[in-house]
């Protein structure tokens, strides 16, 4: 990367480590409990020590990463039960997404999500649960932006942040595409069908199964 783009201070220096380390945990890169150390962070992006503390600062107010007292920092392990109790929370705010999402979308918009359902089915007859992982969040994400609802939205993004590790772990349970695919493809027919109430009971249904799943 050039160095233009990796300052060594300041408050681009922050935001450069900041990027970094959240699409690190974010993708998994960076394992649950995994020590962050400070040299060798900012070291690897070019920045300072005080840049680096700052950006695990910000993530630790996301819920990404958590400082223990005389031990530093590392990547935050969320446990199954407060795995539940995020979903939980996202049940109502992505059925209220689902619901808006129903009203508010174009139809072009509602066309995106029928052709990503059809992307997901695909995946699912082709065995590729990696892919269907994939179009799931782009589903989701698709039908927050679509509602036009931006409160909801970014209080989404921060519980969905969380769950990154569950839900990678989640996708590769053998048998768990099949089984979310009918969920994922009723929200997409009530959305299309311009039915809130039913966009968002099928929201609450599909999170429901995730609950369960997460418990097994």
């Amino acid at each position: 990367m050039p160095n233009q783009a990796r300052p060594g201070t300041g408050e681009q220096a922050k935001q450069h480590a900041l990027e970094r380390l959240r699409q690190a945990i974010l993708r998994g890169d960076m394992s649950p409990a995994q020590r962050l150390v400070e040299n060798e962070l900012a070291e690897q992006f070019g920045v300072t020590r005080a840049s680096v503390r700052a950006a695990l600062i910000e993530l630790e107010s996301e819920g990404l990463v958590e400082r223990i007292r005389n031990r530093g920092s590392r990547v935050r392990v969320v446990s199954v039960e407060e795995a539940v109790a995020i979903t939980e929370c996202r049940m109502v705010l992505e059925g209220l997404c689902a619901a808006k999402a129903a009203v508010a979308a174009t139809d072009d918009q509602l066309a995106q999500l029928t052709g990503v359902g059809e992307a997901m089915a695909k995946a699912v007859a082709d065995g590729e649960p990696v892919t269907y992982s994939e179009l799931n969040q782009e589903l989701h994400l698709r039908i927050r932006q679509f509602s036009g609802q931006q409160t909801a939205v970014e209080l989404l993004e921060k519980l969905n942040a969380q769950l990154v590790r569950h839900r990678f772990q989640l996708a590769l349970r053998p048998g768990r595409p099949q089984q979310s695919l009918g969920e994922h493809l009723a929200m997409v027919e009530a959305i299309t069908a311009r039915d809130p109430q039913a966009a968002e009971a099928a929201a609450r249904a599909h999170l429901t199964s995730v609950i369960a799943a997460l418990r097994e």
